[in-house]
């Protein structure tokens, strides 16, 4: 089930909808999808999620302008009085014919010009709605092939370090005043290198006025290894810290902005042992 849970997370399905997957990738995801129903399930949500999301950003014509065009050449054809009828003079054997009006050929081609102006309006409107649609379009998969970039630079930074041998990770347990928190830290002595695993981080948002500080117990003595944040616009990554060849112990406190020189040990939020 973690297998499915981690093929799901890993975005394939969201490429395979929009299409930017290799012909093998494409035939390994409908193998998943048969052979899971939970894939299945999550498969037909996104195409449904993107269904529902190009119906909702369509735009329709406006209507009144169409009827305002097509009201105005009624009412210029209601004001032609000028259409000849059957009357005939007869002299003898002469008949004369009505004389047409100067002015009916100028009315047939305004209405002529008038019915072509109402076509290219139409065309505009349509041409206008569809570059609206395909701008939007564009920007939506934009943003989202920059999300899937930002996960799968994430995920490799991560099977990197969690694979290096050299690499020891630690969890960090909340303590008594902060029981659901929790953090996971990856050391790697020999490299003196500290990455906290923002994705699996378990704190509450900090404000403004403060940030987090990772601590070292070196020797019996806290050392800084620099300040972070946790607040809603943040991205899944790896975090580097400040280098370190030993330390027993690891905490976290939450600081002024900036970080301070000692730590605050009541506000302490996690802590573990190396």
């Amino acid at each position: 089930m973690e297998d499915v849970k981690a093929y799901i997370e890993s975005g394939i399905l969201e490429l395979y909808v929009l299409g930017d997957i290799t012909p093998e990738e494409k035939l390994q995801v409908e193998a998943m999808a048969s052979n899971h129903p939970v894939i299945k399930a999550e498969l037909d949500e996104i195409e449904s999620s993107m269904e529902s999301y190009a119906e909702e950003m369509a735009i329709e014509p406006p209507q009144h302008l169409r009827d305002k065009i097509l009201n105005s050449l009624l009412t210029n054809f209601s004001n032609d009085n000028n259409f000849p009828t059957k009357n005939e003079v007869v002299q003898g054997k002469i008949v004369a014919l009505p004389v047409p009006k100067a002015n009916s050929f100028y009315k047939y081609a305004f209405a002529a010009c008038l019915a072509l102006l109402i076509l290219s309006v139409a065309a505009l409107i349509n041409i206008y709605n569809q570059l609206n649609d395909a701008n939007t379009q564009l920007v939506a998969l934009s943003s989202s092939n920059q999300h899937y970039s930002k996960t799968v630079n994430f995920m490799d930074r991560q099977l990197n370090v969690y694979r290096d041998p050299s690499f020891k990770v630690i969890k960090l347990q909340g303590t008594v005043k902060h029981l659901t928190a929790s953090m996971l830290l990856a050391f790697s002595p020999t490299k003196k290198e500290v990455m906290i695993d923002m994705a699996d981080l378990k704190l509450p948002e900090n404000d403004q006025a403060h940030q987090y500080q990772l601590w070292a117990l070196v020797g019996g003595k806290p050392v800084s290894l620099g300040v972070f944040d946790k607040s809603a616009a943040d991205t899944a990554d790896m975090k580097q810290m400040e280098s370190i060849a030993l330390a027993q112990t690891f905490a976290v406190t939450l600081e002024p902005k900036g970080g301070s020189v000692n730590p605050t040990m009541d506000q302490m939020m996690v802590i573990g042992n190396f």
